[in-house]
């Protein structure tokens, strides 16, 4: 009887300058079972993902260099298929400039503060999304 090799563990891209909650994040994805990568500048970010694969992406808007949004449209210029399986996590989800970037992007907010709940549930879901659109390439 053959046995399926074991699935690899999904990788979650956190990006936020606050090193505090970065760990936070890592040890409750990683308690979870997923490969966690971290970046605290838009730049390491992207640079991650240019070598690495991410499977979901919780991207802070305020960053030192770039902002989160500027990033977020970076990265799904690039890749595409991270569109839906990136959250803005903010604590300024009402500020006008956030709104209207809501208005014409199809992205999750995180609202901060949140539970780690929020987190893992919104992973949960955007992994879930890949799968079923992975089903339906095959």
């Amino acid at each position: 009887m053959m046995t399926s090799p074991p699935r690899k563990p999904a990788t979650v891209l956190i990006v936020d300058d606050e090193a505090g909650l970065r760990r936070v994040l890592e040890r409750f994805l990683e308690r979870h079972g997923y490969r966690v990568l971290s970046a605290g500048t838009a730049e390491s970010a992207y640079e991650i993902l240019a070598s690495e694969e991410a499977d979901a992406l919780l991207l802070d808007i305020h960053l030192p260099t770039m902002s989160g949004l500027a990033l977020y449209l970076a990265i799904i210029h690039r890749w595409p298929a991270l569109e839906g399986h990136i959250a803005i996590m903010t604590g300024d989800a009402e500020a006008e400039e956030v709104r209207t970037w809501l208005d014409h992007h199809r992205c999750t907010v995180i609202r901060k503060p949140f539970n780690l709940k929020q987190v893992a549930d919104w992973v949960s879901s955007a992994l879930q999304q890949g799968r079923a659109s992975d089903a339906m390439d095959a």
